[in-house]
């Protein structure tokens, strides 16, 4: 195959026009997921649950493809398992020393459940492909609704949570001490975290919900250290990289999801290179790596 075929691939334009008025549903989706992702994200990173996410996404993948199976709701099969699987974390893996290898068990479990799900389907491979790396087309309008029906809720439950999460992130001993709930607000976010993930994986995948749930919010604390600024960057990321990636996806056999991870990944290697010339410079406003918090002021 040339250069020129694999360009006509990635890239393809025609009949852009017509194309794009098939997935006016899943530029809503993506914009919505965006601001999901961007926000959650924020405390993803704040806390350091980035592997969290991913042991989630497994689950979440496991659930949507035994609803494929079952011929059931597949919305509904990832809730399931995304939910079980943040109860799980949150519950067993709430000692610092246990969480990372609770995740590393719960991963290849999720994902080897997922396979022979997969397997077992005898239906359009489509379907299969869509629940690993994602797709553009299948937002229908009941679809969307129960997307933007979940999204509400992560979205009111991060509003109310805000300001004792923020401070139950950044220190959680001094927060016990003003009578914030800082072990009733952990298991509670990882639910709301498990929510955030099952509507992201049916836009991205399972295999690259990272994308929308870290890279943003990392990209964002490199280059401040606002707790205002951050999230408000983060979800612009996110957004930018989801409506991004399904505007330059649209017409190609590229699945959706490398689209959108290139995108982030070069709004982060942006953020990166600005941090660190600011650091350089000797800024007073010094950028925030991903494990150093953002402090309010």
């Amino acid at each position: 195959m040339s250069w020129h075929e694999v360009w006509g691939q990635i890239f393809n334009f025609e009949d852009y026009g017509a194309l794009l008025g098939l997935v006016r549903n899943s530029l809503i989706a993506g914009a919505v997921l965006g601001l999901v992702g961007g926000l959650a994200g924020t405390f993803v990173v704040m806390r350091d649950l980035a592997f969290a996410v991913h042991g989630i996404a497994e689950l979440s993948f496991a659930g949507a493809a035994a609803a494929l199976l079952l011929g059931t709701g597949v919305a509904g099969g990832s809730i399931a398992g995304a939910l079980l699987a943040a109860a799980l974390i949150g519950v067993l893996g709430a000692r610092a020393r246990d969480h990372g290898s609770f995740i590393g068990v719960l991963m290849p479990f999720g994902l080897g459940l997922g396979v022979l799900f997969l397997s077992l389907y005898k239906g359009r491979s489509a379907n299969k492909f869509g629940l690993l790396t994602g797709q553009i087309v299948a937002i229908d309008t009941p679809r969307l609704s129960w997307l933007l029906g979940t999204s509400a809720v992560v979205l009111v439950c991060l509003a109310v949570m805000w300001r004792p999460l923020t401070f139950a992130s950044l220190d959680p001993d001094v927060a016990a001490a003003r009578g914030v709930p800082v072990r009733a607000l952990s298991p509670i976010f990882m639910l709301v975290l498990g929510l955030a993930v099952a509507v992201s994986v049916q836009i991205v995948g399972a295999l690259l919900v990272l994308a929308l749930l870290c890279t943003p919010a990392a990209a964002a604390v490199r280059v401040t250290a606002s707790p205002v600024l951050v999230p408000v960057l983060s979800a612009a990321f996110a957004t930018v990289s989801v409506v991004g990636g399904i505007l330059l996806s649209l017409g190609s056999s590229i699945p959706i999801s490398p689209y959108v991870t290139t995108i982030s990944f070069l709004l982060y290697g942006v953020c990166r290179a600005a941090g660190a010339v600011r650091a350089r410079r000797g800024w007073t406003s010094r950028p925030a790596s991903p494990d150093r918090r953002a402090v309010p002021a």
